[in-house]
């Protein structure tokens, strides 16, 4: 936290353990242009003073600002950086990261004391609840589409990445000669045991369940709001995510134990995948069972027609229907699940059946998904949703369309004039 005299600049976030008392200065009275960096330092000590710097003027991040003040001899740092990228490390001075708007404030406050010194108190900081909106895709986070796999969506899912408290290797030595067995990390290395617990847990409460059911159990409970009950932030910029950036949602445990309907994947589908990936018959065959029929269709076999919690169409010229299949895992085996569909800006979406109806003697049903088109577009994507409810369970899969129609509406429209 940081506490100015003035009330108005109150809130920074650290990861501050112990009180720190100094005075207040711009980067420009002890760096070169204001670059917070150790080679463009001035020569003038900073000792006893909380250096302000900005990440956007020389484009530095906080690690080489911290080098440069500690070259400085000053005792502290305020770091002002892009709102979506405000993530505390455990650092070797005691550092507070603002946004943009509050490090301008404050420099604009330092001007006007004309040359009064301001004194700077960081005190130790504390967890406060509900007062920013969680959670929000990291600036880090990788983004689909897929290169690779344009008709499989990527990412499937997110999980908590950011500020993770985590053991750490005690023999870990920083470069002041100290060492801890816990530090404060951010990434997939923390996201990834998260999944990687919640599937456990689905896999003990149902043995019988593949992988793939239980990451469709993962991806169609997951949640796309946040605590301000809007669509989440994606970090790096002002605006909502979209499934390229935070995918089916966030993970939701609780839910993901009674998804009621699952996509499960059939050792053809698979197949069917590593043959669109370029592997050869001889290749595939190293990969699976002895016995198991290896051929890869005669005819291309789009990546959109798996049956993956997701539907993705990267080329969409003219009508398309895909296929997927859902297997009731609830506890009411006489199910009736009713459809509805959020279309992707200029697509219609048909779902036939739109009642799927379980039985003891039915527990896995087909239902297919046709796009059409309605616009003219030369490569956008756009998203929706398709929910199955039975008034309890929400089965919800995302939905990505590129529509690449432009060369034939020219086509069409130069045919009907010919």
């Amino acid at each position: 936290m940081l506490d100015f005299q003035v009330p108005h600049f109150r809130k920074g976030e650290s990861l501050v353990i112990s009180q720190v008392n100094g005075l207040l200065a711009d980067a420009g009275s002890h760096f070169i242009n204001r670059i917070c960096s150790p080679d463009k330092w001035n020569n003038i000590s900073a000792s006893g003073k909380i250096v302000l710097c900005f990440s956007n003027v020389g484009l530095v991040p906080s690690e080489l600002a911290i080098a440069a003040v500690q070259k400085a001899h000053g005792v502290g740092l305020i770091f002002a950086e892009p709102l979506s990228r405000q993530i505390p490390d455990v650092d070797d001075i005691p550092t507070v990261h603002v946004d943009l708007q509050q490090g301008t404030r404050i420099r604009n406050y330092l001007g006007l004391a004309r040359r009064r010194p301001v004194s700077v108190q960081i005190i130790p900081g504390k967890g406060v609840i509900r007062k920013s909106p969680a959670p929000a895709v990291a600036y880090f986070s990788c983004r689909g589409p897929s290169s690779l796999s344009p008709d499989i969506l990527k990412p499937d899912i997110t999980a908590p990445g950011v500020n993770i408290l985590a053991a750490w290797p005690s023999r870990a030595v920083n470069n002041n000669g100290r060492s801890a067995s816990w530090n404060f990390l951010s990434g997939t290395s923390m996201s990834c045991p998260h999944v990687t617990g919640v599937a456990a847990l689905i896999k003990s409460a149902h043995p019988d369940w593949s992988p793939a059911a239980i990451r469709s159990a993962l991806m169609t409970t997951a949640y796309m709001e946040d605590t301000a009950s809007e669509v989440m932030m994606a970090g790096g910029s002002s605006k909502s995510s979209d499934p390229f950036e935070v995918g089916a949602g966030h993970i939701n445990p609780t839910k993901a134990m009674d998804p009621g309907l699952v996509y499960d994947m059939k050792t053809t589908d698979y197949i069917i995948f590593l043959c669109n990936s370029g592997y050869t018959q001889d290749q595939i065959a190293l990969m699976v069972r002895p016995g198991t029929r290896t051929t890869c269709p005669h005819s291309y076999a789009s990546n959109s027609n798996l049956n993956y919690p997701a539907i993705t169409v990267s080329n969409l010229q003219t009508t398309t229907t895909v296929k997927r299949t859902v297997r009731n895992v609830g506890w009411n085996r006489n199910a009736l699940y009713f459809a509805r569909a959020t279309s992707p800006h200029g697509v219609d979406v048909y779902i036939w059946p739109k009642i799927l109806a379980f039985s003891w003697f039915r527990d896995e049903i087909t239902y297919y998904v046709t796009l059409s088109p309605r616009k003219v577009s030369s490569g956008r994507y756009d998203f929706g949703e398709i929910v199955w409810s039975d008034g309890f369970h929400n089965v919800r899969i995302p939905l990505a369309v590129c529509v690449n129609n432009t060369d034939h509406a020219t086509a069409a429209a130069a045919h009907q004039w010919s």
